[in-house]
């Protein structure tokens, strides 16, 4: 008769611990995939990949209206035709044109520079969830995106200036030395942009869904913000209570405008800008540029996962 021999089953081997395996990958010079860098270091990559976000910026405007007819010149119209929509409807049947001084110059201002926030941060809320092919191919700063973005608006902008300047000679806008201060604007508008459009950007990925939502926040946005009418017009009315004139006057998008308005327009006084407008400016800009950056930044290593 045989003797058959059990030999009792071994346990499995422990797995190695997590703090092992750091060590080990350390030790051996790997790190993690994606991992986020330090927030020096992260400036010190998006400065140098800064020659790939303007020619991607110029070569994304390049192409947008690449299938019109038309093609770049839409970059003009879409605005003038905004601006003609709203000054039948706003200037002629609400009558908001009375009591303002050069309407026509006024609402076209306000067109183009609320078109370039709200098509910045249109832009923005999709830089991430919109380019998941280039994000999970190409190893570069995020952050890259949404400023690419914003530049191409900055781009379309600059390029529909011409209009709004032969608009603003038409209607006997003369050139001044003030117009120099639509410079000085236009970048703490864009540093407010990139800033407003990184933080969507970073919420659009995780929530794609945002993006459908968003024409509708920026439209009343658009409505408190000062483009069709004078803001200051309305703040000087008793009836109104202190806080909503506070809130009126300091919205970011109303402020740009405004100070556009004045550099542009001679018959625009510094009596209608807001008190400290150029502090307020500047400090919409710092809030929403160095805490959109950011708040970014820490959200790096989920880009174009899951």
């Amino acid at each position: 008769m045989s003797t058959v021999l059990h030999t009792p089953p071994q346990p499995p081997a422990p797995a190695p611990a997590h703090d092992d395996l750091t060590a080990l990958a350390a030790r051996h010079g790997l790190s993690v995939s994606g991992a986020r860098p330090s927030l020096p270091e992260y400036v010190r990559r998006l400065w140098a990949r800064r020659h790939f976000i303007t020619a991607f910026a110029t070569a994304k405007l390049t192409a947008q209206y690449s299938q019109a007819k038309l093609g770049q010149v839409w970059q003009v119209m879409t605005p003038l035709l905004n601006a003609a929509v709203y000054y039948f409807i706003f200037g002629v049947l609400l009558g908001t044109k009375h009591g303002v001084p050069d309407y026509i110059p006024f609402l076209v201002t306000g067109v183009f520079i609320w078109t370039f926030t709200q098509s910045s941060i249109m832009a923005g809320t999709r830089a991430i969830s919109g380019n998941l092919g280039l994000v999970r191919a190409l190893h570069f700063p995020r952050a890259a995106l949404p400023i690419s973005f914003c530049l191409q608006q900055l781009q379309q902008l600059l390029f529909s200036m011409g209009a709004l300047v032969v608009i603003l000679l038409c209607f006997g806008v003369p050139v001044g030395v003030s117009w120099l201060l639509a410079l000085p604007a236009l970048f703490l508008q864009f540093t407010f942009n990139a800033g407003v459009s990184m933080v969507m950007a970073r919420m659009g990925a995780k929530t794609p869904d945002i993006a459908q939502l968003m024409p509708f926040v920026l439209r009343t946005w658009m409505y408190v913000s000062g483009v069709m009418w004078s803001i200051d017009k309305l703040v000087k009315n008793d009836s109104l209570p202190h806080a909503v004139k506070i809130a009126l006057a300091a919205n970011p998008a109303a402020v740009y405008i405004d100070l556009m308005r004045f550099a542009l327009i001679d018959s625009f006084h510094a009596s209608q800008l807001p008190a400290h407008v150029w502090a307020l400016a500047a400090g919409w800009a710092l809030l929403a540029g160095v805490g959109g950056f950011i708040y970014f930044w820490k959200a790096e290593e989920t880009y174009g996962r899951g």
